[in-house]
């Protein structure tokens, strides 16, 4: 009994030993050209032996050495199909099919791409924690999935999450550029997407861009609308009515947003008209689309055959500096209210105290 303990504690040790050396040699630059004769002369005769999630990251290093995307989908077919069903393989399983998926979308097999990604998620969400190199190949591929199909907010989503599941100065400084370049025109042309001061980019003209939207600068975007940067980008340029009517939308939260608690309580459909600049018989839709939405809370009223809105709350966003500076001058404003009112009440207490005496 001892012996036989002893003995499966030694093989365990030897077996770990073994996979932490492939491991130092599959990151070799020079190991490359070798990784699946490896796999196939080598590995494939004692895989059970090895920790299955180390395995796949081994055989997903290996899948990229295939001249064809086709034979790198094979090979992790069949890794993923020898995980399938077993409880203690399912990160493992999740790790394969995703880096599946991702050969799926590269030779155009998007139906069992978008199969493979609802089949993990199911998995994942019954898992009660994972390794984080498992959540960054879901939400990669995911992502990219969703950028194929030109589904803005999903991709939006799905980057963002890839994101917070990497360390950054790991990423390529290519794809470091490429991903907020993405992320940004999927803001700004994603159906829900109204929150932009959290997203950074080194193109100039479409970081400008975000912040316009920000602040619901109007004047601002017609410039840019019309540069060159802007029109040489048909994803941008063909959906420029959908960019205008987000724009209105930003618009009139930033015209509530400025105002005080009191000013909000009354602001006139003329007033919404010349901010948003929209005809008076298209504000009422603009207010119901933000209502339905949630970007603002509060209710339209008629007084003295006048139409007003009375908004109660605006939607928290990142805020700019300049947007800061309002907040800070609307503080400044209910301290001196404060003041005031405290002053008031001294003078009201003592002049009791005289009538009193």
């Amino acid at each position: 009994m001892i012996e036989s303990i002893f003995s499966s504690k030694i093989n365990f040790i030897l077996w770990h030993q073994l996979t932490i050396s492939i491991q130092k040699f599959e990151i070799l630059p020079s190991a490359a050209s070798f990784l699946i004769p490896l796999y196939e002369n080598f590995i494939s005769d004692f895989v059970k032996k090895l920790n299955q999630l180390s395995l796949v990251q081994f055989a997903v290093r290996a899948s990229r050495q295939f001249k064809e995307p086709q034979d790198s989908l094979a090979f992790l077919d069949k890794l993923a199909e020898s995980l399938a069903n077993t409880e203690d393989t399912e990160e493992a399983y999740v790790l394969a099919s995703m880096e599946a998926a991702h050969y799926n979308l590269l030779t155009g097999n998007v139906e069992n791409c978008k199969k493979k990604i609802d089949e993990c998620a199911k998995i994942l969400e019954k898992l009660p924690q994972t390794e984080p190199i498992i959540n960054a190949s879901f939400y990669r591929v995911s992502a990219n999935f969703y950028k194929a199909k030109a589904l803005y907010p999903q991709y939006y989503h799905n980057a963002l999450l890839f994101l917070s599941s990497v360390n950054l100065e790991e990423l390529l400084e290519d794809d470091k550029l490429e991903r907020a370049y993405d992320l940004a025109l999927s803001a700004l042309l994603g159906e829900g997407l109204y929150n932009f001061g959290e997203l950074g980019t080194p193109y100039e003209w479409l970081r400008n861009l975000l912040f316009v939207f920000n602040s619901g600068n109007m004047d601002t975007f017609e410039k840019i609308s019309k540069s060159g940067d802007f029109l040489q980008q048909p994803l941008l340029f063909n959906s420029l009515a959908f960019l205008r009517q987000k724009l209105c939308l930003m618009t009139l939260v930033e015209t509530v947003f400025k105002r005080s608690k009191e000013q909000r309580g009354r602001i006139l459909f003329s007033e919404v008209s010349k901010e948003c600049r929209v005809q008076s018989d298209e504000v009422e839709h603009l207010v119901m689309k933000a209502l339905s939405i949630g970007l603002v809370r509060g209710k339209i009223n008629e007084v003295d055959s006048m139409i007003e809105i009375d908004i109660t709350w605006v939607q928290p966003r990142v805020l700019d500096k300049t947007q800061i500076q309002t907040i800070n001058n609307k503080l400044s404003e209910w301290a001196l209210k404060v003041n005031e009112k405290v002053v008031s009440l001294e003078m009201e207490e003592g002049a009791q105290d005289l009538f009193v005496q």
